[in-house]
C-alpha cells in the first residue's frame, strides 16, 4: 500500500495570488504547490511591481503589493495562462485602471470573458479594446447586482475581488459554487473583506475601504486527489491519500464506487482507494460543482477505456475536452466521439505507444493510460502536465509506478 500527500489547490492559490493586489500589506500563502502556473502568475505579478518571496521547502509564498509600478498585465504571462486574467478585477478596484491582454491557456474550448466584463461594467467600469488588450477604467467602482448567465468560476472570482473594495453592496446571482471560490472568499474575509454566501448561487459582498495583510493555508487540490484516486483504480492499486477534503470529491467517489473501486475514509482528511479488478462501465456527465468535474473527465475516460463494457461520457463544460482521445486511440482505446459525447468501449488492455499531451488534464489521462498499458509508452508535451501537477513523476514512482523523465 502506498501513500501520497495531496498538494494545495492550483485553482485556489492562483486567484489568491491575484487578490494580493488588493492590499498594500504582506500576504503569506501556505501549501502553495510547485507548479508552472504558479511561476507564471509570479512573473506576471512581479511585472506589476509585486515583491514576491518563495519558500519552496515549506511550500510558502509571500507577496507584497505596496509599490505597484503599472496596471498593465503583459502579454506573455496572460497568453500562457488563463488565470492571469484574474488580475483585472483587483487592479481596477485598487488603481481605477487595468490593461490586460486577451487570456490564453489550454485550448480545450471557448471560455468567453464576456461575463467578467459584464459584471465589472455594471459596477462602473468602462472598457475599450485595442491591439489585443482590454483596457478598463473607472473613477470608483460601486456595488451592483450581477446575474451570471452561466456559473463561471473565473467571472465569479473576478467580480468578487473587485467588489471587495467597491462602494456599497454587490450581489452575484447564479455564482459558481466551487470549493476554490469558497476558499478565495474565506481568504479575502481573513484580510477584512465582508463576503457571505460563497458556495451558494447567491454571494453578497459589502464593500470595505481597505484590506489588511494576513496568512492563509490553501485547501487541498481536489483535481490532483481525483487523479491519484483514478491512478489507483486503473493500475489495480491500493493507496492512501493524505490531506484531502472528501466533501469536495463526492461526485468522483460516487463514480469510482460505481466502477467497483473501493473508496473508504479511515479518518478525517484521508482516503483509501483500492481496485477490485477490471472496472464496471459507468456513464458520466460533467457539470459545474457539485457535479462531476470536467477537469477529471479525461482521467476517468482512461479508466473506462479498460472497463468490462461500454460507457458514455457527456462533456457539457468545454467543447474541445476530447483532444486526448486521438492519442489514447494510439494505445488501443476504443472511443467514438459524437459531438460532445464520447462512447467508450472498454478493452482488456492498452498497449504502450508514443503519444503527445494536448493539454493539462489530457496529459494526465495519457500518463494514467501508460501506467496501465502493456509495454513502454513515451509521452511528449509534459510542459502541459507541469502546469498543474507538482513533482508528479517522483510521486508516482514512490507509489510503484515505473515513470522516468528523459532528457529533452
Amino acid at each position: 500500500m502506498g501513500r501520497v500527500k495531496i498538494k494545495g489547490a492550483k485553482n485556489a492559490c492562483l486567484p489568491m495570488m491575484a487578490a494580493s493586489l488588493l492590499t498594500p500589506e504582506s500576504v503569506v500563502l501556505e501549501d502553495v504547490p510547485e507548479l508552472e502556473d504558479v511561476r507564471t502568475m509570479s512573473r506576471l505579478l512581479k511585472a506589476l511591481g509585486v515583491e514576491i518571496f518563495r519558500d519552496r521547502k515549506n511550500e510558502r509564498i509571500v507577496l507584497n503589493s505596496r509599490r505597484l509600478i503599472t496596471s498593465t498585465a503583459p502579454f506573455g504571462p496572460v497568453r500562457r495562462m488563463r488565470a492571469s486574467f484574474l488580475v483585472m478585477g483587483p487592479l481596477l478596484a485598487r488603481e481605477g485602471h487595468s490593461r490586460v491582454s486577451f487570456p490564453g491557456g489550454c485550448a480545450i474550448g471557448t471560455r468567453p470573458i464576456d461575463l467578467h466584463l459584464k459584471g465589472l461594467e455594471l459596477m462602473g467600469a468602462q472598457f475599450t479594446m485595442d491591439e489585443g488588450y482590454i483596457e478598463a477604467e473607472t473613477p470608483c467602482l460601486h456595488g451592483a447586482t450581477v446575474y451570471l448567465d452561466y456559473p463561471s468560476v473565473g467571472a465569479t472570482e473576478n467580480i468578487l475581488m473587485a467588489a471587495v473594495l467597491a462602494r456599497g453592496t454587490t450581489v452575484i446571482e447564479n455564482a459558481a459554487a466551487e470549493p476554490e471560490v469558497v476558499d478565495l472568499a474565506n481568504f479575502l474575509n481573513s484580510l477584512g473583506a465582508r463576503i457571505i454566501g460563497a458556495g451558494t448561487p447567491l454571494i453578497r459582498v459589502e464593500g470595505v475601504t481597505s484590506l489588511k495583510g494576513g496568512r492563509y493555508r490553501v485547501i487541498p487540490d481536489r483535481i490532483e486527489a481525483g487523479t491519484f484516486m483514478i491512478a489507483a483504480a486503473i493500475t489495480g492499486g491500493d493507496i492512501i491519500l493524505e490531506n484531502v477534503i472528501s466533501e469536495h470529491l463526492t461526485a468522483v467517489i460516487a463514480k469510482l464506487q460505481e466502477t467497483g473501486t473501493l473508496v473508504e475514509e479511515p479518518q478525517k482528511g484521508m482516503l483509501r482507494v483500492r481496485s477490485r479488478g477490471r472496472p464496471v462501465p459507468v456513464d458520466i456527465k460533467t457539470l459545474p460543482y457539485p457535479g462531476f468535474p470536467t477537469d477529471l473527465q479525461p482521467q476517468f475516460m482512461a479508466l473506462l477505456s479498460l472497463a468490462f463494457g461500454t460507457s458514455v461520457i457527456s462533456e457539457t463544460v468545454f467543447e474541445k475536452r476530447f483532444m486526448h482521445v486521438a492519442e489514447m486511440a494510439r494505445m488501443g482505446a476504443k472511443i467514438r466521439i459524437e459531438e460532445r459525447t464520447a462512447i467508450v468501449t472498454g478493452q482488456p488492455l492498452l498497449q504502450g505507444a508514443a503519444v503527445r499531451a494536448p493539454d493539462l488534464r489530457g496529459g494526465a489521462a495519457l500518463v494514467l493510460s501508460a501506467l496501465a498499458a502493456r509495454g513502454i509508452s513515451e509521452i511528449r508535451g509534459v510542459e502541459h502536465i507541469r502546469r498543474g501537477y507538482s513533482r508528479l513523476i517522483g510521486r508516482l514512482r514512490s507509489l510503484g509506478g515505473r515513470v522516468y523523465l528523459l532528457p529533452s
